[in-house]
């Protein structure tokens, strides 16, 4: 599941005797650009050996780093190594230089073992410390000190840049001291306002092949989806992602983590400390996408972490060796106990707790898991690979557990810990919660669990007394349809986008309805390769000419609806391209298709072709041939002959013709002449004795006059050809 990316080249300075020296590091991965916005840069800087610490070396302990020095802007740093499932058994200890000030920082110390991982590393990962967020700085001093330090040390430099876009507005109360995990039985965001609310349902009935559609959608799970910061809105830069997500079963438990980067950023900035971590994961420690399902700052906004859809079990790398039909959600910061000795946390704020209890609730729900339940999880982590249990050991869980109870790990912290019991209670309230803003959506389809339209969708609700409402697509405010209200349209520009409803309560509260994922595609689909009609070789009669039907149908979303008109109803799989069939002789027939998408565009294609037989009766003859009558041939009769370079020539116009003849196993072959040209000799041997038989065709671009000749070979042992006449479409 890893992907990793091409290294360039870069310079670190360190000042010595007054002058600025920079230091060339073969493995960065820095690239300088003057445009803004921007997604982030990664440099990378190996560490080397640092001289002048004699204890250390009499301890037996190597000493790697940097020495203090300029270098180019970060906000966030780590150390990796070459090999992903090492440990560094030592120290790693970082000083940094403010941007802004000047001022150099303390030392601050990063955990040497990083336990959020792939099960899977891949031979081209690597490990890695826990990365710090410090803000935006312009110098840096590291120093590793162990004894057998992993090869391939490097300092991680991360400049979060400014993102492809601004993040999601935060919701109303999402920055406040009090919610339901700290008022156990207080009512969620939307208890308090008034607003008719119907009961959530989780039937949804497969609906397709209709422009429009009305019908309730809610959750299929008990709490609502929070408001979340999609990807797109934190700034992903997704062309890093070379590979695609990969899929769980189910979600069975959330595991909840810190992401142990420090508590000195602002929740201005937690969209730039989620795509840092993004490009550490990716850039630096060569895994596939951001290791989290779901990240949480401490003001309760929740990120969208792993690609893939946040309401699909997507594979996440957070807990390793239970990662598998598991979800990660982590916390922005370091909550470790306030007195620990080398890195000291804070107490995790009530609003990430709510947000942490939020998105556990809706997304263990999704599965209909109880977050105050237990569950049965199987460690994959090979055994001697740093697992905490061995392979293939079953190990019950809290549906909400910490980090820790799955790996040998200070994560999420012991305050974050210690609140683990109330995030489950308080997940359990949202679960628990009867009622949801109930929608409809028309104007589009519904195909498997997404909607389709050509452009513009309705959300219909009932009338209720709010303050105001308001349609967001993407997370953004579309529309605000009046506070009387009960449906309002939205055009949508082409692509994919999800739309729900928001009501604004006259008390400040909000409720959300569930978020309908809709595609706009006003594009028909297209046939690449025109419906083509060809001669089919198998048995020919006077009624019927076998023929076939090609082509080639793509649409720019998705395909839905296949089917030919004329000259019969037929309908056919959308991946179909052809269509074996037969054509009456002789009547001009129209051979017509049409393609549907999912979201009503169509497109057709036809051709209109007549089929005919010349019998052998009309062939021009040279030498010898006979006739024999007999009902098996058509029209009763047939020519044969056994003399060596007799003819027989049929001409005619058209765009594709055949021969027919009869077989045996004691028929000979002919020589086969298209327009005077020799194009090859044909044997009619055949194990068993058959008439009418459409063995040879030729087909041309376009229709035209031709001359078909056939000469007898004069096959040793059977001279003998027997034959019927051709077959061809104009």
């Amino acid at each position: 599941m890893l992907g990793r990316t091409l290294i360039g080249v870069s310079a670190v300075a360190v000042i010595t005797a007054g002058t600025v020296t920079y230091l060339v590091a073969d493995d960065s991965t820095a690239t300088l650009s003057a445009t803004r916005p921007d997604p982030g840069k990664v440099r990378a800087h190996a560490l080397r050996d640092l001289p002048g610490d004699a204890a250390a070396r009499a301890a037996g302990r190597q000493v790697r780093g940097l020495p203090a020095g300029p270098s180019e802007p970060f906000s966030l740093l780590g150390v990796t190594w070459d090999r992903p499932r090492a440990s560094l058994k030592g120290t790693v200890r970082i000083r940094t230089r403010d941007a802004a000030s000047g001022a150099w920082s303390r030392w601050r110390a990063l955990e040497a073992h990083a336990a959020d991982a792939p099960d899977n590393t891949g031979p081209r990962g690597r490990g890695g410390t826990t990365a710090l967020w410090v803000g935006p700085s312009d110098g840096v001093e590291v120093r590793v000190a162990g004894k057998a330090l992993p090869a391939g040390l490097r300092l991680e430099l991360i400049d979060p840049g400014t993102g492809r876009s601004a993040p999601a507005p935060r919701t109303t109360g999402t920055t406040g001291t009090t919610g339901a995990v700290g008022a156990a039985g207080a009512a969620g965001a939307a208890g308090a306002m008034d607003v008719r609310l119907a009961a959530a349902t989780t039937a949804q009935t497969a609906q397709t092949g209709t422009t429009a559609q009305t019908g309730t959608i809610a959750q299929t799970a008990a709490a609502p989806r929070p408001v979340m910061v999609a990807r797109s809105q934190w700034g992903a830069d997704e062309s890093l992602v070379t590979e695609p997500p990969t899929y769980d079963t189910a979600v069975k438990a959330a595991f909840v983590h810190h992401t142990d980067t420090g508590n000195d950023y602002t929740c201005d900035q937690s969209a730039a400390v989620v795509r840092s971590i993004f490009l550490y994961h990716v850039k630096s420690q060569g895994w596939a996408d951001i290791g989290y399902n779901f990240l949480v700052d401490k003001c309760g906004t929740v990120f969208e972490g792993r690609a893939g859809g946040a309401d699909r079990p997507v594979h996440g790398a957070h807990t390793y060796g239970f990662n598998t039909d598991t979800t990660g959600i982590a916390v922005l910061g370091t909550y470790t106990a306030s007195n620990d000795p080398t890195t000291p946390g804070v107490a995790p704020a009530q609003a990430a707790l709510d947000g942490t209890a939020k998105v556990a609730a809706w997304k263990l729900g999704l599965t209909g898991v109880d977050p105050t339940g237990t569950t049965t999880l199987t460690s994959l982590a090979p055994n001697g690979t740093g697992g905490k249990y061995p392979y293939g050991t079953q190990v019950s869980f809290n549906t909400i557990s910490g980090h820790r109870d799955g790996f040998a790990t200070a994560c999420p912290g012991d305050q974050l810990y210690g609140k683990l019991g109330a995030v489950r209670t308080a997940a359990k309230e949202y679960g628990t919660q009867p009622a949801t803003l109930a929608t409809t959506l028309t104007g589009a389809n519904k195909v498997g669990t997404r909607y389709y339209t050509k452009s513009a969708v309705t959300l219909g609700w009932e009338p209720a007394t709010v303050a105001s409402y308001e349609v967001l697509v993407d997370g953004a405010v579309a529309a605000r349809p009046a506070p009387s209200a009960t449906s309002a349209a939205v055009t949508l520009a082409p692509g994919a986008h999800t739309v729900r409803l928001r009501a604004n309560g006259t008390d400040g509260s909000t409720a959300e309805s569930a978020e309908y994922p809709v595609t706009a595609d006003p594009s028909a689909p297209v046939f690449g390769t025109p419906s083509t009609l060809y001669l089919r070789r198998t048995t020919v009669n006077l009624t019927a000419v076998p023929v076939t039907l090609s082509w080639k149908v793509t649409d720019n979303t998705l395909l839905t609806g296949l089917k030919a008109t004329s000259p019969a109803a037929k309908t056919f799989t959308t991946g179909t391209t052809s269509w074996a069939a037969t054509s009456t002789p002789g009547t001009a027939q129209n051979w017509s298709l049409l393609a549907t998408d999912a979201a009503g565009n169509t497109a057709a294609s036809s051709a209109s072709r007549t089929s005919a037989l010349i019998h052998e009766t009309s062939a021009v003859r040279t030498g010898t041939w006979k006739t024999t009558t007999t009902s098996s041939y058509l029209g009763g009769r047939g020519l044969y002959s056994s003399a060596k370079g007799a003819g027989a020539s049929w001409t005619f116009t058209g765009r594709t013709a055949g021969l027919i003849v009869k077989r045996a196993s004691n028929l000979g072959a002919v020589h086969v002449y298209v327009d005077g040209v020799k194009l090859g000799t044909l044997d009619t041997r055949a194990s068993t004795t058959s008439y009418r038989q459409l063995i040879w065709t030729r087909t041309w671009s376009t229709s035209g006059k031709h001359t078909i000749k056939i000469v007898v070979a004069g096959t040793s042992g059977r001279p003998t050809v027997g034959i019927d006449g051709i077959a061809y479409i104009r």
